[in-house]
């Protein structure tokens, strides 16, 4: 006879979210030791979470939505700990190696990816989660992560244009049908700062103050970003600054994967005179991957995210492949898979064509889709 789960009030059922703090000795012996150690950690958070996504399979169970928060104290607990965990330890990488020099060209380049994993993979992720709560901590925590890779305006464009307008032509982030990541990147780099911008400060006219009220985000995301390249500079100087903006740009990269692999080639019906209908489960991407789901804390239960953005992760609901669009593995594998297109779209293309013809098969055209030129 099965053994019933256990209640979310009791630790050890929330002990494997916090997976994530294994990343923290792997980067300190990849630090002080380099060699083959700098490969343990990026090894980790790509290729044994999948592996160990094939042993342990998958997991289709739903917690109680309506579980009271006071029950939840181990799962909120993981995403604030690592605020000052990473901070720590991010600065004590850029401060050990700007002392030591101790790393060639070709180590760097691996521990800073490996790094660039985990505020990305973790850092962000836990950011995501937090900015997208109502406590006005929770949301300083995720000012204060995001500022570790310079990516600070995702919250405003993520809270206010992505759940807005995710399947249609105004959010950047939605990767369109046979855009291949190395377009997508530079593309949402480009145009998603100045949404964000624009988002705020069409919210600030709508409160009667203007663009550079000091209620607009952007002073706290600048004062922020520029007390971190400030901290860089104090434990290593020009040469730590240097450190800093390589793990900043690897964590965006590995941010703008997982963007592009949640909604790709997804996109809402158009109904006419410039409105698009509601946001549905089968508008996003979901993997129920065991493993990858505790490394990513459910990220990966993606369409109910959409439906209930405030809902914390351990109450997120997996939709069955009737409801939502299935990934045929976890995100840390589908990431590496994306960035190589060929593969990508031999994999992905035949699954937006099935979704299209089970979702929409009214629709026969699907190029105002793609390039945004609906009219009407």
């Amino acid at each position: 006879m099965p053994r019933p789960p256990r209640p979310l009030t009791d630790w050890r059922s929330a002990l494997p979210f916090w997976m994530t703090l294994v990343n923290v000795p792997l980067a300190v012996l990849g630090t002080l030791w380099g060699g083959l150690w700098l490969l343990a950690l990026p090894a980790y958070g790509l290729v044994l979470v999948s592996v160990l996504d094939r042993i342990a399979g998958l997991n289709e169970d739903n917690a109680d939505p309506t579980t009271a928060e006071a029950d939840l104290f181990w799962y909120r607990a993981i995403t604030t700990v690592w605020v000052p965990v990473q901070f720590v330890l991010l600065f004590w990488i850029i401060g050990t190696v700007a002392a030591q020099r101790h790393l060639g060209w070709a180590e760097l380049v691996v521990l800073l990816y490996g790094v660039g994993i985990m505020t990305g993979a973790a850092g962000i992720v836990y950011a995501h989660e937090l900015m997208h709560q109502r406590n006005r901590t929770e949301r300083w925590l995720a000012d204060i992560l995001l500022s570790m890779v310079l990516y600070s305006h995702f919250r405003s464009e993520h809270l206010l244009v992505h759940h807005i307008h995710v399947g249609t032509p105004k959010d950047a982030v939605t990767a369109r049908y046979n855009e291949s990541f190395f377009r997508y990147f530079p593309r949402v780099l480009v145009q998603c700062p100045g949404s964000a911008w624009r988002a705020e400060v069409a919210l600030l006219a709508r409160r009667g103050a203007g663009a550079f009220d000091r209620r607009n985000p952007f002073w706290r995301y600048a004062a922020l970003q520029a007390g971190m390249l400030a901290m860089a500079g104090i434990v290593g100087g020009w040469y730590g600054i240097g450190l800093f903006l390589a793990q900043a740009f690897f964590a965006i990269w590995m941010l703008e994967l997982t963007n592009y692999i949640e909604h790709y080639g997804l996109t809402r019906k158009y109904l006419g005179n410039g409105k698009f209908e509601h946001v549905k489960p089968h508008h996003s991407w979901n993997a129920a991957h065991r493993v990858s789901n505790w490394f990513l804390i459910n990220l990966q239960r993606h369409s109910d995210h959409h439906y209930k953005p405030d809902r914390r992760f351990p109450l997120l609901q997996h939709h069955a492949e009737d409801q939502a669009p299935q990934l045929p593995y976890g995100y840390p594998l589908m990431t590496a898979l994306a960035m190589v297109p060929p593969v990508w779209r031999r994999m992905m293309n035949p699954r937006v064509r099935t979704w299209r013809r089970a979702h929409y098969p009214e629709i026969t055209d699907w190029a105002p889709y793609k390039r945004g030129t609906h009219s009407g």
